[in-house]
């Protein structure tokens, strides 16, 4: 049967807040503490994280740390190209969502003329750039690298000219230009956005699911229409920011949101959406214990991690079994 294998990323270089290097850690804690064999199961490859800059003085003041975060991402892009040549599938677990860039990039160069979908499920909507950002951090613009976006008809900020170098690199990683178009991409109860985001979003006219039309329609008829929306893509790539969940689960990440998830709907989602056969990757991130109490978050999506694992496999199974 092709194979799982986990690629853990300790990055928090995007991050607002320090400590989502630690969310791979505290996820094999929830796992021990459940009586687990998780992580026996798996290959597992530790990437490279570089998170000692951070005491280092940031250069970039509207792309912080971007330089060793085109390391970082570098790294990542090879290693999921990798292991998709290789016939494995790729389930990234995170630290901060900027690793979401790469992980597109490594996707994209394992099949260069392949198009590809994005199911972004996340409290924010992480389409900013150097030029357009409020905070700085990168874990809020993977998606505009992904699109090659600017987005200068909202231009807030003048970066020079090394951040304008790096960020370029950011955009080009893996196969030069944009790895997605926005009809491409559907977004997963956002609800935390920023009015330069609003505004890309409505010109592009980006599909978005908010919290009611889930709670309404469940994640059968959600998933069924996600995917006759991505009907065009060849393969898909699902992300899961644990800021989707409503923050009355856990604190335990860097910008949580109410009127999120509830634990039952991001399971019953992940897993719906992960039995398609055209998923090629997988990706948690933004759990963050250094901000919770007791590992409640990684506890929390640790249950979902093991469902949405199980949908997989799965699925890996009854392919092989079509394909003898």
């Amino acid at each position: 049967m092709k194979r799982i294998k986990l690629l853990e990323v300790r990055s928090e270089l995007g991050a607002g807040t320090r400590g989502a290097g630690m969310g791979p850690d505290a996820l094999r804690v929830a796992c021990l503490n459940k009586g687990s064999d998780y992580f026996r199961r798996f290959n597992t490859v530790v990437l490279p994280d570089l998170n000692q800059v951070l005491f280092e003085k940031n250069q970039f003041p509207f792309a912080k740390h971007i330089d060793a975060i085109y390391t970082v991402q570098k790294g990542i892009a090879a290693a999921v190209e990798q292991t998709l040549r290789f016939g494995e599938f790729p389930l990234v677990l995170a630290g901060d969502h900027s690793s979401a860039n790469a992980t597109i990039a490594g996707i994209k160069a394992a099949y260069p003329t392949k198009t590809l979908g994005v199911i972004w499920i996340d409290a924010h909507a992480d389409l900013h750039s150097p030029y357009t950002t409020p905070s700085g951090n990168v874990h809020g613009m993977p998606l505009a690298a992904a699109l090659g976006l600017d987005n200068l008809k909202h231009q807030r900020n003048i970066p020079d000219a090394e951040t304008e170098f790096f960020w370029r690199r950011l955009q080009n990683l893996g196969e030069p230009g944009p790895k997605l178009l926005p009809e491409h991409l559907v977004y997963v109860v956002v609800r935390d956005t920023e009015e330069q985001e609003d505004a890309l979003i409505e010109e592009l006219g980006i599909k978005w699911i908010r919290l009611p039309e889930i709670k309404e329609k469940g994640s059968r008829r959600l998933t069924r229409e996600i995917y006759e929306h991505l009907r065009f893509c060849d393969m898909v790539y699902i992300s899961f920011d644990v800021d989707s969940l409503d923050s009355s689960f856990s604190m335990g990440t860097g910008t949580p949101v109410e009127d999120g998830l509830y634990l039952s709907e991001a399971e019953n989602l992940c897993q719906d959406l992960l039995e398609n056969e055209r998923v090629v990757c997988f990706e948690m991130v933004e759990i963050n214990p250094t901000l919770d109490n007791g590992n409640t978050m990684a506890k929390n999506v640790f249950n979902i991690l093991e469902k949405a694992t199980d949908a997989i496999e799965r699925r890996l199974r009854l392919e092989e079994v079509v394909s003898r």
